[in-house]
């Protein structure tokens, strides 16, 4: 169990780029990084109003000389000390990911970055090949992974005890965009332009959540070939609002092969809060978890009851178990689950002992760069008419 103790011998010193004053994601990261003490912000590029921007480091703490008017510039001038930020997380929209991150790298900076990554292979790969030749770290904030039931149904599938995966039903499929809201609302406004939110915007910008937890699940999971679907209905809008993508998979030790996989991106769906729901179905079992529930995991096997596990309690696996940041019965939410990523990501950084977690992993830069990937598979098979196009 985490019991706010520091995983690190220091703090990390961390800046932000972006997250500024009434940023819901710039909260979110720092109540993350900051619960568990491995992480120190001291410096930040929050708002492009650079006076905006010291006003609210003031209200962080931060001292006004380490508020930054860009992101060029605090890169710099932090250089020079030598008490230097050591790592920045990139809180921006999606047009500024890959030259921020890239800088930061650059720089000789571990990052954090929202996704998507950025807007291209060529981008992802240059990515990944300049973290590797920095020595650097690069997690990216697919924050529901954190959620502990998702090691708990790792641990499954790779005990056996959904036996080979032959079916994987997923989407994120929320309602609040059924409306002209970028109309009225700034920040859904972006995600619309492509210039800013890249090719797509409900594949991109929710479909690659649920993607990213059954890798996270299934960690030998290769996707073969996939068609995908999309479409804007709500009229005037640049980038999809509603997509479907369905997947081959590749064999493995886990998977059957040519196990199928359907997933349902969309922002129109009325009514539903996220409807944000992975369920894998193998030759023995299935499990559904849904991030509404993100305590639970449902256990079904063909002939028995319905079982329903509850994070934190002594029959799931011990990797399941390690992230319990208090005791059973107690809820659990997205700020634990982005704090579980944090510490991770400290850990990766320091090269600090992770043997206790028994299976370490984190969302890195390969993971972003699949993502991205993924992205541009769907538009290209979408836009040839729902065509089946291999992924590799």
């Amino acid at each position: 169990m985490i019991n706010g103790s520091k995983v690190l011998d220091h703090s990390i010193r961390w800046a932000m780029v972006g997250g500024g004053k009434g940023s819901q994601i710039g909260y979110i990261h720092r109540s993350a990084a900051l619960r568990d003490n491995n992480f120190q912000l001291v410096a930040g590029a929050f708002d492009v109003n650079p006076e905006r921007g010291i006003e609210f480091a003031k209200e962080l703490g931060v001292a006004p000389d380490r508020a930054y008017p860009d992101y060029k510039t605090m890169f710099a001038e932090e250089k020079k000390r030598p008490d230097g930020i050591e790592a920045v997380s990139i809180a921006t929209p999606n047009s500024l990911h890959y030259e921020v991150c890239r800088a930061a790298l650059e720089a000789g900076l571990h990052v954090v970055c929202e996704k998507p990554l950025c807007f291209t292979s060529e981008q992802a790969e240059e990515l990944v090949k300049l973290a590797e030749e920095k020595h650097r770290v690069v997690g990216v904030t697919y924050g529901y992974s954190g959620h502990q039931m998702i090691q708990q149904a790792r641990q499954m599938i790779k005990n056996g005890d959904l036996g080979e995966i032959r079916v994987i039903n997923m989407s994120f499929a929320f309602g609040g965009y059924y409306y002209k809201i970028e109309e009225t609302n700034p920040a859904a406004k972006w995600r619309f332009d492509p210039k800013k939110a890249g090719p797509s915007f409900a594949l991109g910008d929710v479909g690659t959540h649920p993607l990213f937890l059954i890798e996270a699940m299934i960690p030998d999971l290769q996707i073969r070939n996939l068609m995908c679907t999309k479409r804007s209905f709500v009229e005037g809008r640049e980038l999809e609002d509603n997509a479907f993508v369905i997947m081959n998979l590749k064999g493995s030790e886990h998977v059957q092969d040519n196990a199928q996989v359907y997933c349902w991106a969309s922002s129109i769906n009325c009514g539903a809060r996220h409807d944000h729901v992975v369920r894998i179905v193998g030759s023995k079992a299935s499990i559904e978890w849904d991030d509404e529930r993100p305590n639970q995991l449902l256990y079904e096997i063909e002939g028995q009851p319905r079982q329903v596990l509850e994070r934190g309690y002594g029959y799931l696996y011990p990797a399941a178990r390690l992230e319990d940041r208090i005791g059973g019965g107690h809820a659990e939410g997205l700020f634990e689950a982005w704090a579980n990523l944090y510490r991770r990501f400290a850990i990766a950084m320091d090269h600090a002992d992770h043997s206790e977690y028994i299976d370490f992993w984190y969302p890195d830069v390969k993971a972003g760069a699949n993502g991205v990937k993924w992205i541009e598979k769907c538009v290209e098979s979408a836009d040839d008419g729902a065509k089946w196009v291999d992924f590799d």
